[in-house]
């Protein structure tokens, strides 16, 4: 097969798994490629990921591989769908496999802990030189999709952003389908930091929700959380308009609202009394928003930005600070001119 129609999906967990379908049900030689050998091997002999997406049955051209050299090389596209906090390391051992010429793209939602950095950033540190040398473009793909509503076809809508647009045209006409709508964007960091911070509000929007108050809260809750967003997304150079598209607004909407929201999870038992450790004890999957919440509000103290509700989810997830006690901090806040 033709080397732009082979794609490497680094990551199978729900996420990767779904997009790996989208790709390999247009016909296109798809790996997908996951760290545990076991995994794999169950992987490839259900046909279906039994762990972290029931019921979705492989297409033909969806490989599952445990062999990283193999999985990547001859591939034209990499997506990249590995939590954060491991993502560096993972991408590491990809490199050197990398093609001339390849568009790698980012899917993942959070912010390295320790460098503060988006995944595209993590990636071009990593590369270094050989960025420029193989002409490799990056670009990231965000927006509200749940990966079970991927997988079933639901009609979904994302955004796949690369500094170069024609390189982001390209990446669409691959990715997109009937039912999995890809729109373009220039806006790299932009759609990398609605995408992570979205996740903090969901946190919030769920412990509001655990306490038992009602939509005028969670909508309060959304569209502050969207502004404070914005404001940290504009400090770092990117388009006040990405906040309002689908990364920004539309992933916000879902996250702080949908009952498949991982993070939304959390803070709803958050605000039923769970202590965070017992919480994410008995989470299968990762809830990117806890980690992500200790690097915006690492990041936001860099960049001198003001984030009331990120601060508060700061103080509950990592001071134990009581959930009522936050929502009144934020309540009881100076009066302010919208």
């Amino acid at each position: 097969m033709n080397n732009s129609h082979k794609i490497a999906v680094i990551g199978a967990g729900s996420w990767g798994t779904a997009l790996a379908g989208v790709l390999a049900g247009k016909g296109l030689e798809t790996a997908l490629w996951g760290y545990k050998p076991e995994h794999v091997a169950v992987l490839d002999r259900d046909r279906e990921n039994k762990k972290y997406l029931p019921g979705y049955h492989f297409p033909p051209s969806l490989f599952p591989a445990v062999d990283l050299a193999a999985a990547v090389r001859g591939c034209a596209t990499v997506c990249m769908v590995v939590p954060s906090h491991g993502f560096r390391l993972v991408f590491e051992a990809v490199a050197p496999f990398l093609e001339k010429g390849c568009r790698i793209v980012s899917a993942v939602k959070g912010i390295e802990n320790k460098s503060l950095m988006t995944m595209t950033q993590v990636m071009a540190e990593v590369l270094g030189p050989h960025l420029q040398e193989k002409g490799i473009s990056l670009a990231v793909l965000s927006g509200p999709s749940f990966a079970k509503e991927v997988a079933l076809g639901m009609p979904t809508a994302v955004t796949i952003g690369c500094h170069n647009i024609e390189t982001a045209k390209e990446l669409q006409s691959i990715f997109g389908t009937e039912r999995f709508r890809v729109y373009a964007s220039s806006d790299v960091i932009g759609l990398e930091i609605s995408a992570a911070l979205k996740n903090i509000v969901a946190i919030a929007a769920g412990i509001s929700d655990g306490l038992g108050y009602g939509l005028n809260s969670r909508a309060a809750l959304i569209t502050r959380g969207l502004a404070e967003i914005k404001r940290l997304g504009v400090k770092m150079n990117a388009d006040p308009l990405t906040f309002f598209g689908l990364s920004g607004l539309g992933d916000l909407v879902l996250t702080c609202t949908g009952d498949l929201s991982r993070n939304r999870t959390v803070g709803l038992k958050l605000g039923q009394g769970k202590k965070i450790s017992v919480i994410l004890e008995e989470m299968e999957m990762v809830a990117e928003g806890v980690k992500t919440t200790l690097s915006v509000y690492d990041l936001a103290i860099r960049l001198q930005v003001e984030m009331p509700i990120l601060e508060q989810v700061y103080q509950i997830l990592y001071k134990e600070k009581d959930c009522s006690a936050a929502v009144l901090d934020l309540l009881t806040r100076e009066m302010k001119i919208e």
